[in-house]
């Protein structure tokens, strides 16, 4: 039985993570296992292939990176829940789209779980409350292989979105678990939502015989 090894990384500054993904990616062979890791940014805006300076607005000192992830302009920091999915989808016949849809799922069915009602939006992946985004997506395909992976607000400091135009849209506003009245530990809400995002792969993408298990 083919496993997904899950990696808690803890509170990690970003190029050291990404370097390390891409080289998980460039190196991997065919029966590499997929892993899923689970982590916080130190404070940091980060520019996908398709980000524009313009959506810079005002950073102040946290520093700007430019990552190779879909997308535009987005911040990681302490209190949001990053996961990393690093994953052969060509192996398990698992498109970009169908991808993205099942990380948006896995968010929307968690909230759900806390009573709290989340939709998607057209040609803007993540996840948005009232209009609010509460989650972020953002992908790169290498090889067959993805990584990156998703952003979930917790309990942050949300002030450093107002430097930027989130997602490339001006005047979009963010929310977090937190002002929605949600008060649990951080260790607590990724522990919940691996659980639902185990349990959206297995419902939509692997029903042959495929299981998902932490390292030992």
């Amino acid at each position: 039985m083919e496993k997904v090894i899950i990696r808690n990384q803890g509170l990690v500054e970003y190029q050291p993570i990404h370097q390390a993904m891409q080289h998980f990616t460039d190196t991997r062979y065919a029966d590499t296992p997929d892993e899923l890791w689970i982590l916080q940014h130190q404070p940091i805006y980060t520019l996908g292939q398709a980000g524009k300076p313009e959506h810079l607005l005002n950073v102040g000192n946290i520093p700007v990176y430019q990552s190779d992830r879909g997308g535009q302009v987005t911040y990681h920091g302490p209190g949001q829940l990053i996961v990393y999915v690093l994953m052969d989808i060509k192996r398990v016949n698992l498109g970009v789209k169908k991808l993205v849809h099942t990380l948006e799922q896995a968010i929307i069915n968690y909230l759900s779980i806390l009573k709290i009602s989340s939709n998607r939006r057209d040609n803007a992946p993540g996840v948005y409350v009232n209009n609010k985004k509460i989650a972020a997506l953002g992908l790169r395909i290498r090889k067959g292989c993805s990584y990156h992976g998703l952003s979930l607000n917790v309990d942050m400091d949300l002030q450093p979105f107002q430097g930027i135009n989130p997602c490339g849209y001006a005047d979009l506003e963010v929310t977090q678990l937190s002002e929605l009245g949600i008060k649990m530990e951080f260790e607590q809400v990724a522990e919940q939502f691996l659980q639902c995002l185990m349990s959206e792969f297995e419902n939509e993408q692997f029903k042959n015989n495929r299981s998902y298990s932490s390292p030992s």
